[in-house]
């Protein structure tokens, strides 16, 4: 096995959409086709991230030309678990899509569209190239735009302008970044511009771009004070668009953040400063803002907001410790966030609203779906031992170690209201007596359903909630790689020299 599986998981999904687009109008081949798609990627995920585990970090260079002249693509252990999870979650959102989303949606394109946004989230993971990153921004925005409008109801429309404009603006700020930095260091790559970047004597530039980058990647991740588009937008396309946005979008954000802020700028005191108080105010501004929602879409919507805080305030302290409990929550995140966006939808089928005002009886009515949508509420809570328990350790933990206090009871106080809210939600859909619960709407609910549609509704699920299980009840293994990858941001020698070659002088 070879280098060239860097390419597997972009390829193939572009593979998979254009043989889609040829089965436009047969929507039941469609998703079957989508379907056995995504459970070929899961694989080829698991083929590049077991070859990562074994060989190391590998880079490929598209069309053979040398780094920093051509296209890098770079596989490392972090890249490799977002691809990994992004599959998993794409492969979900497909089985939920196949029953969920109507069929008059399917005719426009929807399956197409849907993994040609995956090529984007994988394209813009593995690129070892900033303007390709780029490139990998701007496939997904208009993916994502597409999705968001599909269908044409006013609320979706009204939720993708402010979506499309605040991320277009992301994009501008980013590409002048990126303009301002190749004046700088007349590179694209990334391992290039980390070696070119310290030689650089107008450091009033160098944090000019820092800055920019900042910005754009704050837009794009949704951190405060321009997060406000992301609790608008999320909660008005169907379920599992919601849900690919919800668990994956807003996280290509914070990946970027990561590469950047520890490749380019890796010792920037101002930046990680900037990074630790913009982070402390969205973890409370998140926070807050889902304790005044009752649908739970935009409850859901508030609580990304606020849990992009945690990972955005470990990136700022910049240690081990931190960017380990930074990568097992993104890595929880990822899995969980997806999960409670499709419980969403599972609770529309079994109650018929949103609205936890008009919600409730589903334990009196289903209780094992009731222990189902149990696995990723307490998760999200970091109930021990479920998977967001074991981050906070090490993100509590960095707080102390730096004397961040601040940031400290930032993390305790959007840790409780999650609790708080998940209380809420948990008392308000699944324990309230059902006789309290307002006439359901007109719509077809989860027991009229043909029994292959409920098990389609149920299986994504299962599925994410067995990963968030073995998330929990395997931290030690998810403990390992994350300090593994806190260890390979911290001395980032391994990835510039696989890219570069190890011919370059390199400082630790």
């Amino acid at each position: 096995m070879s280098s060239q599986l860097i390419i597997w998981p972009i390829l193939f999904p572009l593979l998979l959409s254009v043989v889609l687009m040829f089965l436009w109008s047969n929507v039941r081949v469609q998703r079957i086709v989508s379907v056995a798609g995504s459970l070929v990627s899961v694989i080829l995920s698991v083929a590049l991230f077991v070859f990562v585990q074994r060989e190391g970090i590998s880079a490929l260079q598209a069309g053979n030309w040398p780094a920093p002249f051509g296209i890098t693509f770079v596989a490392d252990t972090l890249s490799s678990i977002l691809v990994l999870l992004g599959s998993i979650s794409g492969l979900a959102v497909s089985l939920f899509s196949a029953v969920s989303v109507k069929g008059s949606r399917l005719k426009f394109g929807y399956f197409p569209v849907f993994h040609i946004l995956l090529m984007g989230l994988n394209g813009a993971f593995l690129t070892g190239d900033l303007f390709n990153l780029y490139v990998w921004f701007e496939v997904i925005i208009i993916c994502s735009f597409v999705l968001i409008t599909l269908g044409g109801e006013r609320k979706q429309l009204e939720g993708a302008v402010k979506y499309f404009t605040l991320n277009m603006l992301a994009s501008i700020i980013f590409l002048t970044a990126i303009a301002v930095i190749y004046g700088l260091t007349g590179s694209l790559n990334l391992a290039d511009i980390s070696l070119q970047i310290a030689k650089i004597e107008n450091r009033f530039l160098v944090e000019i771009a820092a800055v920019l980058f900042f910005v754009g990647f704050g837009i794009k991740s949704a951190v405060f004070p321009l997060y406000f588009w992301l609790p608008a937008s999320y909660h008005t396309p169907p379920d599992a668009v919601s849900a690919i946005f919800g668990g994956l979008l807003t996280k290509v954000g914070v990946y970027a953040y990561i590469r950047v802020f520890t490749l380019v700028f890796p010792n920037d005191v101002f930046i990680r400063e900037m990074l630790v108080s913009a982070a402390i105010m969205t973890i409370v501004s998140g926070a807050l803002g889902a304790l005044i929602q009752n649908n739970l879409r935009k409850v859901f919507s508030y609580l990304i907001v606020c849990h992009i805080g945690f990972m955005i305030a470990a990136l700022g302290l910049g240690t081990e410790l931190a960017f380990a409990g930074m990568v097992f929550y993104l890595i929880h995140d990822i899995v969980v966030k997806t999960n409670l966006f499709l419980i969403s939808g599972l609770v529309y089928r079994l109650t018929g609203s949103v609205s936890l005002r008009d919600i409730g009886g589903i334990y009196a009515k289903f209780p094992w779906i009731a222990f189902l949508i149990s696995i990723p509420l307490f998760s999200l809570v970091g109930i021990p031992p479920l998977s967001g328990f074991w981050p906070k350790i090490s993100l509590f933990g960095a707080s102390i170690e730096t004397s961040s206090f601040w940031l400290l009871s930032a993390y305790i106080f959007g840790s409780f209201i999650t609790l708080y809210i998940i209380a809420r939600v948990w008392s308000a859909a699944v324990w309230k007596d059902a006789a309290l619960v307002k006439p359901i709407r007109e719509t077809v609910l989860f027991d009229q359903l043909a029994l292959r549609r409920r098990v389609f509704y149920i299986l994504p699920v299962v599925l994410l909630s067995l990963v968030s299980l073995y998330i929990g009840f395997g931290a030690e293994h998810i403990q390992n790689l994350s300090e593994r990858v806190a260890i390979d941001l911290i001395d980032t020698r391994s990835y510039v020299e696989t890219v570069l070659g190890p011919s370059q002088n390199i400082q630790p």
